[in-house]
């Protein structure tokens, strides 16, 4: 990413602890203030809007000699504001993004610092150590204290091993009990004037954070991680069986920064899809020239694999005609990608031999002379065993690869990630990972990794209901991609549901199902139902097409968090609005005062029929002539959506 930087140091004070031990730094606009207490641990308060969100958190890392932020020696602060403008090189909400804050260091005897930013809508913090050799990262302080009850929004798994899949739990704060299950990041923290989204982020060579309760009516919750695998086995051909795990979370060299732990802070509910604290606190691009990297969308034959109708003339299947098939389907209708699931090679484990019935080097060959690009599905431990592969992919004419089933956000399986993406990078492929956990900087750092699945999707069929995916803006697709795998053409409302693959459907209204295409954030967006069932519902399948994955700008209209969510997003002339409801029917004003003033233009809108809260099948397609002083009155049934493309530029 470009970045144009402009620092202004305020002031740079060398100090000793006993002559301080309170640090404030406030934000630019003066209304979000972090103050830093320093005793017998490190504590800090944050504030924004005149409310206290949090009240002595503490924070420390135990090494395995030492701990930091046990009776902590300041030595010194520096106090600096920045202000620059980052280039996203994939823009999934803006293509320019201000990164202003004030950066406050505090300087720590043993040499480590603790790095604040504070942000207008935000407080971000990380460890900066200094310290000789590799150093062994025994456990994490990191205690979030709200000030007074909250509702919290979390993903609570089992244990360590999750594809953080799970379904969202909204939980009293002061009700949450220590022994109950922990949560994934992100979380989402309801406050009664202001929400609160807590994840981390520029996560390298380290253990990821999970977070538990302190205790019931304690009010406050705090970091767990994993501990490292030392010592595993295969079991099956995608999953390790850990035999023994090391006393620590993570080995690491003595001499980094740590991951940022954020939390983005708003007054509105329209706000939180707009979180853009991951582009301001990622890392920079490693791997130089990103001409290569084309995001767009893709088909995909895993959920819906077996075309049929009066146009399909052959046996469907995992096979060279099936294939062909989606290829000309994509070529048609300017479609970058067709992704092969799993069948194409003869065995899972092995990725040189390739089904027989496929024919692999044919279809990539129909396929470049079609322009479309070919994706292969691969087990994470295939991939392990056979790093390789990535070098004959290349030879193959291969473009990308959906890597499945990591499940685990240990040391070792971070560091896994980024090999393969490093690999990946040197041979021109990019990356799709399945079976994951947050994105958390990766995708910054190594660009051609597109997207991550770690959400409740579509593959889910009947138990991936709208009551919890139109929680999916706010809280798991506003920390980065996510690949949801929308676009189902056959739909149900839930009590109704039915169909497993190879015929799988969507819970909610065919409208929600469009509308979604344009919710979802993801640099390779999956078109999820078969090319013979888009060609039944042409006036569909042209509006998803036609939507972008990347976008100029990005405006929510209406939101109330895990009830309703209608967003405005343009890529150069053309905006997309895109509008979800949970099982409440929703009738909302749109404003179109976005739209250049002074000229009408036309509207394409998708609106729920009048019986899609029983059908769901049922819709209505409308044109007319919009401008900036319209007011669209909207209805979406149950279940349902709304959606329209507006051309600016006709």
């Amino acid at each position: 990413m470009k970045k144009i930087l402009s620092l202004a140091v305020l002031f740079l004070t060398g100090i000793a602890a006993h002559a301080q031990k309170q640090v404030s730094a406030t934000s630019p606009d003066g209304q979000t203030k972090v103050t830093v207490t320093v005793s017998d641990r490190i504590y800090y308060d944050v504030e924004s809007h005149g409310e206290q969100l949090f009240k002595q958190c503490h924070i420390g890392m135990t090494l395995s000699d030492r701990v930091l932020g046990e009776k902590p020696v300041l030595k010194g602060k520096k106090v600096t504001t920045v202000n620059e403008t980052i280039t996203p090189i994939h823009p999934l909400k803006y293509d320019k993004v201000e990164n202003n804050y004030t950066l406050l260091t505090l300087t720590f005897g043993g040499n480590y610092k603790v790095e604040w930013r504070v942000y207008n809508d935000g407080v971000a913090y990380r460890f900066i150590t200094a310290l000789k050799g590799d150093i062994e990262v025994m456990s994490e302080d990191g205690t979030w204290q709200l000030t007074t009850p909250g509702k919290l929004v979390l993903q609570q798994p089992g244990g360590f091993k999750t594809s953080c899949e799970e379904n969202y739990s909204v939980v009293s704060s002061n009700e949450w009990k220590s022994d109950d299950r922990m949560s994934e990041l992100p979380i989402l923290v309801m406050s009664e004037k202001q929400k609160v989204l807590i994840s981390e982020f520029d996560l390298f060579d380290y253990a990821g954070v999970f977070l538990k309760s302190c205790g019931e009516g304690s009010n406050a919750f705090s970091i767990i991680q994993p501990k490292c695998p030392i010592e595993y086995e295969d079991q099956g051909d995608r999953s390790h069986k850990i035999l023994k795990e090391a006393d620590y979370i993570a080995k690491t060299a003595g001499t980094r920064s740590f991951p940022w732990r954020y939390m983005y802070i708003t007054q509105s509910d329209t706000q939180l899809p707009e979180n853009v604290m991951p582009v301001r606190l990622a890392p920079a691009n490693v791997i130089g020239n990103t001409d290569w990297i084309k995001v767009g969308q893709t088909c995909w034959d895993w959920l819906n694999g077996i075309p049929f109708g009066p146009d399909v003339t052959f046996k469907s299947g995992i096979n060279l005609d099936t294939y062909k098939y989606f290829i000309d389907f994509a070529a048609r209708n300017g479609v970058g990608y067709i992704l092969i699931d799993e069948g194409w090679a003869l065995n899972t484990r092995d990725p040189f031999k390739t089904n027989p019935e496929v024919h692999l080097p044919e279809i990539i060959a129909y396929g470049k002379s079609k322009n479309v690009g070919v994706i292969l599905w691969l087990p994470w431990l295939t991939v392990e065993h056979h790093m390789d592969l990535f070098e004959k992919f290349e030879e193959w004419g291969i473009k990308g690869t959906k890597i499945d089933f990591m499940d685990r956000q240990d040391q070792w399986m971070i560091n896994f990630y980024e090999r393969v993406a490093k690999e990946a990078a040197k041979h021109h492929i990019f990356v799709d990972f399945h079976g994951a956990f947050h994105p958390s900087g990766l995708d910054y750092k190594y660009p051609n990794v597109l997207t991550y699945e770690g959400v409740r999707g579509m593959e889910y069929n009947g138990s991936c209901k709208p009551d919890n995916s139109v929680w999916l803006p706010f809280i798991r697709n506003a920390v980065g991609p996510m690949d949801y795998t929308p676009g189902s053409m056959l739909n149900y409302q839930p009590e109704r549901h039915h169909g497993n693959r190879p015929i799988c459907s969507g819970v909610g209204t065919k409208v929600f199902n469009l509308a979604i295409f344009v919710l979802a954030e993801s640099n390779l967006q999956m078109l999820m139902d078969n090319p013979c069932r888009y060609d039944q519902w042409p006036d569909c399948r042209d509006f998803l097409t036609g939507v972008p994955v990347n976008w100029d700008e990005t405006r929510v209209l209406a939101a109330e968090a895990g009830q309703y969510c209608v967003t405005a997003k343009r890529k150069g002339n053309k905006w997309f609005i895109g509008g979800i409801t949970n099982s409440t029917e929703r009738d909302l004003q749109l404003k179109l005062d976005f739209l250049p003033a002074g000229k009408d233009y036309h509207m394409t809108n998708f609106a729920d029929g009048v019986n899609a809260h029983i059908i769901a099948m049922d819709y209505l397609r409308q044109e007319s002539r919009v401008n900036s002083t319209t007011t669209l009155p909207i209805h979406m049934a149950r279940n349902g959506g709304w959606c329209a493309r507006i051309d600016v530029g006709k």
